[in-house]
């Protein structure tokens, strides 16, 4: 394991400070921004505070023992939710990470698939579960939202860029996920394999235990030790892409040992799959920072992975 002065090298945030959001265009914003952007570029990824409600801590509390009693449901029951997107489906039995469980639900805050959700895995209705997921997807839809801003705007580029970085959030999926432990409480590296995040901007929140890592650039392995009424924000693919490579797309895994399982939702924010990525002007520098991807559509790329599984697939698919 890493040395404690690694493990701090992950910086964090508190984007309500005093319980008070940050205000747009304030020195505090600007000042928040450099250090988001910064982030960005150096790690990939960022623990983040924002909790403007006295009542935070206890909303996500109930959120995971939602998700406790989702996952306690039959197997059968379970494997009602099917969909022909990749990653989507529930997944419970698979050899290659046989101790995570996970479903994927396509954009809770836009349309009422919470409630389509919430009826298949519960007939009898369970209208609290359903609020609660539409609250969590909700508030870390808006913090993608507050970040990919303050990413445009510390680069300083024109407005209209606003327009580029809220298409890249145009869709998202909200997942949630269960680690289980072994039997024998024996040490395991394959909860989830190192991977980087195919779409833009993903937010992740967990119970108690902690397990993500994140590998460095100078390829040790970092645990995030996540506050237990904060998030981790990761830098996907898409926006690595967009940067020119600017911003970092960190490879994670998770590793869980212990005596209890892990519970972790979070919201991946993606392009709507006709969306083409292209680098601004504005981002290329012949220089410094000559263009490193050409312009591409985010639907195929994302076929072309779901169809090699190839981890350098955005250097293969787009790069120069």
């Amino acid at each position: 394991m890493e040395s404690e002065s690694e493990i701090m090298t992950i910086p964090c945030f508190d984007f309500c400070k005093g319980g008070m959001a940050l205000e747009e265009g304030s020195e505090e914003w600007k000042d928040m921004s450099k250090k988001v952007r910064e982030a960005c570029e150096s790690h990939g990824c960022f623990l983040l505070m924002c909790d403007e409600t006295p009542n935070g801590v206890h909303v996500r509390e109930e959120m995971f023992n939602h998700m406790k009693a989702l996952f306690d449901l039959p197997e059968e029951t379970k494997q009602q939710h099917v969909s022909p997107k990749p990653y989507r489906s529930y997944n419970g039995k698979n050899s290659v990470i046989p101790l995570c469980e996970s479903f994927g639900i396509d954009d809770i805050p836009l349309l009422n698939t919470a409630e389509a959700f919430t009826n298949l895995m519960w007939p009898q209705g369970n209208p609290s579960f359903c609020q609660i997921l539409k609250t969590m997807s909700l508030k870390m839809l808006g913090l993608s939202f507050l970040i990919l801003k303050m990413i445009v705007e510390d680069y300083d580029l024109p407005q209209h860029y606003i327009l580029d970085v809220e298409n890249m959030k145009s869709s998202s999926t909200s997942r949630l996920m269960k680690y289980k432990v072994t039997e024998n409480n024996e040490d395991f590296n394959n909860s989830l394999l190192p991977h980087t995040d195919k779409n833009g901007l993903t937010i992740l929140c967990q119970n108690e235990i902690q397990g993500l890592q994140v590998l460095s650039k100078t390829d040790k392995w970092i645990e995030l030790k996540i506050p237990q009424n904060g998030f981790v924000v990761i830098v996907g693919d898409i926006l690595k892409a967009w940067s020119n490579g600017r911003l970092h797309a960190a490879t994670h895994r998770v590793v869980v040992n212990g005596e209890k399982e892990r519970y972790s939702f979070g919201v991946f924010t993606m392009p709507k799959e006709e969306m083409n990525i292209e680098v601004p002007s504005e981002l290329v520098d012949e220089k410094s920072h000559p263009l490193r991807y050409h312009p591409f559509n985010y639907g195929e790329y994302i076929s072309y992975f779901v169809s090699n599984l190839k981890e350098n697939a955005l250097e293969v698919f787009a790069g120069l």
